[in-house]
């Protein structure tokens, strides 16, 4: 599943659509009473809030409904189609009921459920990013692909012997204070600390320097992006 940019050009005829918004604005729409081509969609996220918006299949050069490649677009106002708020999708996930759902690869998927798999993509990129800093896969500057898996092999290699040859690690002291269970809200929803997490950072001076955890890290970052996901 890709977005495509709302004027990226495509050959057509002359009298068809070239660009994503060119396609959108070809469907049929009469208000939510009489939607068309459009099928309400209902994006739910876990903070409790909920938004309706309107998706559709649309056609444009070699995309299609029953093409290999489907355009989808996703909008929280077909009339006006507003710039922060609409959605070009291409995916090769097939339409339900369709000849290409029989004997594709990929599971047929709805427009509801496109629209959610793509509502997690900023929280992807997001929990990514951390990852990919804190094992330092940003700290270079490479064109080849066979460059970039070097590196990460490297890197890779460089944290498993840091973690090997880190010692272990000391046993807490009992009786630790749990910390209180809070709830903030936000863009993601609503966010519920953990009561057993430990007040203290650490019990004594360390006797020497040491290194981090990169695994550790890794493991807890992605635990937390799970945790805090903004849609469902």
């Amino acid at each position: 599943m890709l977005a495509l940019k709302p004027h990226q050009g495509s050959w057509a005829p002359v009298d068809e659509a070239h660009t994503p918004i060119d396609a959108a604005r070809e469907l049929a729409w009469g208000g939510p009473q009489a939607p068309g081509a459009w099928t309400k969609v209902v994006r739910r996220f876990r903070d409790g809030r909920s938004t309706v918006w309107w998706a559709a299949d649309a056609v444009l050069g070699g995309y299609g409904p029953h093409q290999a490649v489907r355009l989808i677009v996703a909008t929280a106002d077909p009339a006006t189609l507003p710039a922060k708020a609409t959605w070009y999708l291409a995916t090769n996930l097939p339409r339900p009921g369709s000849v290409r759902a029989a004997w594709s690869p990929h599971p047929a998927a709805g427009l509801a459920e496109i629209v959610r798999l793509y509502g997690l993509r900023t929280w992807i990129e997001q929990g990514y990013k951390q990852v990919k800093d804190e094992l330092g896969w940003a700290d270079f500057q490479v064109r080849s692909d066979a460059a970039i898996r070097r590196h990460w092999a490297l890197v890779a290699c460089a944290f498993t012997f840091c973690r090997h040859a880190r010692p272990a690690d000391p046993v807490p002291p009992p009786h630790l204070p749990p910390a209180p269970a809070d709830t903030d809200g936000g863009e993601r929803g609503a966010h519920r600390h953990s009561a057993t997490r430990a007040t203290v950072l650490a019990s004594r001076r360390p006797l020497r320097p040491r290194l981090a955890d990169p695994l550790r890290t890794a493991a807890t970052l992605v635990a937390q992006l799970v945790e805090q996901a903004p849609a469902r």
